[in-house]
């Protein structure tokens, strides 16, 4: 039994049965009352009549604090996340269901989150969530059956690695935390197109805020990517610029009055110059010397990710390639990755992302050997971002939409 409306096992039945009755105190408080409703959070939690009630209690109190009830017509997102945060709902998959748009490539999540707050960023989405169950809701009165879910499309052509911003990475955890704490079931289906090399890195840097439902329904396209969406969705529904056939009213096939495609965050937004970072480790680097921190790299592909400040004054910082293992070498018989600059990290802490492209040891350098006079203090934290082992890499032909957590279509 699929746990659906009309679909329950007797256990099941059971279980919606005790559910409703546990949980009449806040029933009103609820945005539906219905069967279709109240089967999201058991499904859920596999039936589990006290973990569903016991997240459906959280939820209440979410939408009090979010005041999710009136943020669609009350509450309006910063005018920097109106412009310059990409996505938008167009157009209805074959079944009905609204699909959303998330256009990854030109998002600033630096400039985003130096330009509002990431409470900012979490009701924008919480807004979105309510506007997008409000289409399933017309959708379900329109066709005459219940539509509960959204198709998702994820265009990740120019994911980089600028998108690997620590904070912005900790951010989108957040949104997906939200998302899958109060709003379950909410998912049918996520395409994944034109995903770049980089993809597994930073699906393996996600993944674990989502539930094992929610990667079953994450596909990963290939080259025949709008093939595939034109078998889910109607050609009339789906921009033209995605495959289909549908415009703007003035012909633009990237329908921009439904989807944004944000942009570089102009600084004349910025509220702040930096987002408060904890660091790992803090060194003193003496007058005339310079501090290592060694990254072995088992195989290619792998990112390096750093963030560091210095206290007093300005501090050099490069990475290198060692030529010798198992000895300390000085940066000019080392191979140099990234060239060597002095960076003001007293003034804003500096932060970066590096592919590798070779195994080895890779070295950090904190250079002071130029200052004749002053030891400089650096906090510092270095962190390896490995591909996931269960992405997958996009393969010749077309293989099946069911069976693994993240699946594959054409090249």
């Amino acid at each position: 039994m699929s746990g659906r409306a009309g679909d329950l096992s007797s256990k099941q039945a059971e279980a919606l049965a005790q559910f409703r009755e546990n949980i009449q105190d806040i029933l009103p408080k609820l945005p539906a009352q219905h069967d279709h409703f109240l089967l999201r959070w058991l499904r859920a939690r596999n039936f589990n009549v006290q973990k569903a009630e016991a997240m459906l209690r959280k939820h209440v109190e979410f939408r009090k604090h979010m005041k999710a009830d009136t943020i669609t017509t009350d509450w309006q997102p910063p005018e920097v996340i109106e412009r310059y945060l990409s996505g938008g709902m167009c157009g209805y998959d074959s079944e009905g269901s609204p699909i959303w748009y998330d256009v990854i490539g030109p998002v600033d999540p630096k400039g985003l989150l130096l330009s509002a707050s990431k409470q900012d960023f979490l009701k924008s989405k919480v807004r979105d969530c309510e506007l997008l169950q409000k289409e399933c809701q017309l959708q379900t009165e329109k066709m005459g059956k219940n539509v509960e879910s959204i198709t998702m499309i994820y265009d990740c052509e120019g994911l980089g690695l600028k998108h690997l911003w620590k904070p912005a990475i900790e951010a989108y955890g957040e949104v997906l935390t939200m998302f899958e704490d109060n709003y379950p079931e909410g998912l049918k289906r996520l395409f994944v197109i034109k995903a770049p090399k980089l993809f597994p890195v930073a699906y393996n840097l996600i993944k674990h805020f989502l539930s094992e439902d929610t990667r079953r329904k994450i596909v990963v396209l290939g080259a025949n990517w709008q093939e595939v969406l034109r078998k889910h969705i109607d050609p009339d529904q789906l921009p033209a610029c995605y495959g289909g056939n549908l415009t703007d009213p003035d012909g633009d096939p990237r329908c921009k009055t439904m989807i944004k495609y944000g942009g570089d965050v102009p600084r004349s937004y910025y509220v702040r110059d930096s987002v408060k970072q904890q660091y790992d480790q803090t060194v003193s680097v003496s007058r005339g010397s310079s501090h290592q921190m060694e990254c072995e790299i088992l195989f290619p592909g792998c990112v390096l990710r750093w963030q560091f400040s210095s206290e007093g004054a300005d501090i050099g910082f490069g990475v290198f390639i060692k030529t010798k293992v198992g000895e300390r070498q000085k940066a000019g018989d080392m191979l140099e990755v990234l060239p060597s600059q002095r960076y003001n990290a007293h003034l804003v802490p500096e932060d970066g992302t590096l592919t590798c492209l070779d195994p080895g040891v890779y070295v950090l350098r904190f250079d002071n050997t130029y200052s004749l006079f002053h030891s400089k203090k650096i906090s510092f934290s270095v962190e390896v971002l490995l591909p996931d082992s269960q992405s997958p890499t996009q393969q010749n032909g077309s293989r099946a939409e069911t069976g693994t957590e993240l699946h594959t279509n054409g090249q």
